[in-house]
């Protein structure tokens, strides 16, 4: 029970001494997430509204599945524009439709996270390199800064998934600027940014709330085409169920998995990276899927669109010192609070300050200096970061990062179907054998031995690299050659295709005369040259444990030992 109720193994540990400190992390973070999620709710194109609903039953499921004690799942900013991009690209209709195809959105998430988490597939979203991961979010963080553009100028600037063509609308509707949501928008930005300069701990969003409701209000901007939030119907989410067709989950499906991914990306990020911190390991890669995804699923049914979790709700969580996830249902109680008493005192919130809130929060997670460092260091990957970036902003969000997966595993398969492959030799003096190329004069070149070392798995992806490297290793020789040794201690798999490969290789070695040993080889390698039969053309006495043994015996057949043929020969196949 407590592997899939987490809440079960710390709860009864919990301390006395801990509920204040998660009272006050859950109000902080409460304060927060109220305007954070109505103005999220504005990227994924729905009503103010869906942000509160998505922070209450998705946070509360997390709270008690959830493997994290300091994460804050919610509406999140990224997440919220994918919804947008994924909806936009289909033929829906009017805003309901638009709402109920959202909330079966977040259903589908969720479905896709439980399942991968109940098949411990994890380690999927190890398949999103970073370079991948940073140019995506820096190019989603300036569309969804200039998404708000809109909002921020008081114009009907028509939206779009692509940077370009925002630029141009915006430029294009510049006339139609309102001073006043425009002044109410700059103060904003300038409010955040004077509070996390000068006044870190005080909540800089609520101020600007409170003080542009007030400004609203008093002065009566309405009357002056001021966007406000307007009514925001009173009352907790009610159930409701789906209608889920085959021509539903077939359109909203690739949206659906690109998002469960995603989503799981962030949380396990944050959630790791405060587990360093507090020096204290409770995440489980799959628990968090199944929690995610529970929280999406049951989420949905009470009018929640997709959530995961915040990197800067969580990071003012674990600032404010919350110790449990007791603090998540503080900020829930909140917000349920609010929807019940609260919301007429949201009518007059301007559009403009819930723009300033997003374009400030979303400006952090624009990333210069690892691109910076990519292009000193690894300049294949930071082609990779390039394109996603350049592709997520002309292209589309999903594209972006889909083409962006794929760039990043043909880079993988190009490295491993060339991988480093060279010619070892004895360093003077002493037992190694390095890079003849890398230690020049100090190393011992024999003209009838050749050691060669290969630096990845052997699969059908490389087998003719290695083929057609070996034989020119072995040509360059000459023909005074009279064994060839393999080090295989980088070896660790041996495909069908790559064994059939190497028996052809050592049988075209042998017609000339020149012997093949394998030395090094770990024990998961020599399983595969017993079970594929490498081993009937190599001959079981030419494997050897270490390089230094294969010289010996090549020199002195009557070198070898007892115990070195026990480890050398050691399989489960025999």
């Amino acid at each position: 029970m407590r592997k899939f109720f987490p809440f079960l193994d710390w709860l009864p540990k919990y301390k006395k001494s801990y509920f204040g400190k998660d009272i006050v992390a859950g109000l902080t973070v409460g304060i927060i997430l109220i305007p954070q999620g109505m103005a999220y709710a504005m990227i994924a194109g729905l009503p103010p509204v869906y942000g509160l609903y998505a922070s209450i039953f998705p946070v509360l499921v997390y709270a008690f599945l959830g493997t994290s004690r300091q994460i804050a799942v919610g509406p999140v900013a990224m997440d919220s524009l994918l919804v947008a991009a994924g909806l936009g690209t289909l033929a829906i209709t009017g805003v309901e439709n638009y709402i109920l195809m959202a909330l079966f959105l977040s259903f589908m998430v969720g479905l896709f996270q439980l399942i991968l988490g109940l098949l411990r597939m994890g380690f999927l979203v190890n398949f999103m390199s970073k370079p991948v991961i940073s140019g995506f979010t820096s190019a989603a963080a300036l569309i969804i800064i200039f998404s708000q553009i809109k909002h921020l100028l008081g114009a009907d600037i028509a939206n779009s998934n692509k940077f370009h063509i925002l630029v141009v609308n915006t430029i294009q509707n510049l006339g139609d600027t309102n001073i006043y949501d425009f002044g109410i928008g700059l103060a904003g930005i300038l409010i955040i940014l004077s509070f996390k300069k000068w006044f870190k701990k005080f909540p800089a969003i609520l101020v600007v709330v409170v003080l542009s409701t007030l400004v609203v209000y008093f002065f009566n901007l309405e009357i002056y085409d001021v966007q406000v939030v307007g009514y925001v119907p009173a009352g907790l989410p009610s159930f409701q169920m789906h209608n889920i067709t085959w021509e539903k989950i077939t359109q909203i499906w690739p949206i659906a998995l690109t998002l469960a991914l995603l989503g799981y990306l962030e949380a396990i990020s944050i959630g790791k990276a405060f587990e360093e911190k507090n020096r204290e390991e409770t995440i489980d890669p799959s628990q968090e899927l199944v929690a995610l995804g529970s929280a999406n699923m049951i989420g949905s049914f009470f009018q929640a669109y997709p959530v995961t979790s915040s990197f800067s709700r969580s990071a003012i969580n674990f600032e404010a010192g919350a110790k449990s996830t007791i603090a998540s249902v503080v900020s829930v109680i909140m917000v349920i609070l609010t929807l019940l008493f609260l919301t007429p005192l949201f009518y007059n919130l301007p559009k403009a300050a819930l723009a300033s809130i997003i374009m400030v929060s979303v400006f952090g997670l624009i990333d210069l200096s690892y691109p910076k460092y990519l292009w000193k260091r690894h300049k294949d990957e930071f082609l990779v970061l390039g394109l996603t970036f350049l592709i997520t902003l002309s292209v589309g969000i999903v594209q972006g990062i889909v083409i962006g997966v794929l760039l990043a595993l043909l880079l993988l398969v190009y490295r491993t179907s060339k991988p480093h492959f060279v010619v070892l030799g004895k360093i003077k003096g002493s037992d190694y054998y390095k890079n003849i190329n890398r230690f020049g004069n100090e190393v011992e070149i024999r003209d009838d031995l050749l050691i060669v070392r290969f630096d990845s798995q052997l699969y059908f992806g490389n087998t003719a690299y290695f083929k057609s490297q070996l034989f020119k290793f072995i040509n360059a020789k000459g023909p005074n050659l009279k064994a060839v040794i393999l080090n295989a201690e980088a070896i660790n798999y041996i495909d069908a295709s790559a064994s059939n490969m190497l028996i052809q290789v050592i049988g075209d070695i042998h017609k000339m005369n020149v012997q093949f040993y394998i030395a090094g080889a770990i024990g998961p390698t020599r399983d595969i040259i017993f079970k594929s039969g490498i081993v009937n053309s190599l001959d079981k006495a030419y494997l050897f444990v270490k390089i230094k043994e294969a010289v010996d015996y090549f020199d002195d057949p009557n070198s070898i030992s007892a115990l070195r043929e026990r480890v050398a020969y050691q399989n489960r196949w025999e």
